[in-house]
């Protein structure tokens, strides 16, 4: 479950980055989740950094007016 959580939040940044659909995000998302599944633990971990890194410089550039 938390696996695939973290899949939709990946999803969600990389079809942000790329500034297309929501549908090229989800499918980026499903196959983010599977490289990160093949990697266990290790993978979710470097697939929720990633997610929350994004989420934060966000958060920083919006405060900042960006």
């Amino acid at each position: 479950m938390i696996g695939r959580i973290v899949s939709a939040l990946v999803g969600r940044e990389m079809g942000r980055r790329e500034g297309g659909s929501g549908t090229k995000g989800a499918i980026a998302g499903v196959v983010a989740m599977s490289a990160m599944r093949r990697m266990g633990p290790l993978g979710l971990i470097l697939g929720g950094g990633y997610a929350a890194k994004k989420a934060y410089d966000r958060n920083k550039a919006r405060k900042r007016g960006y």
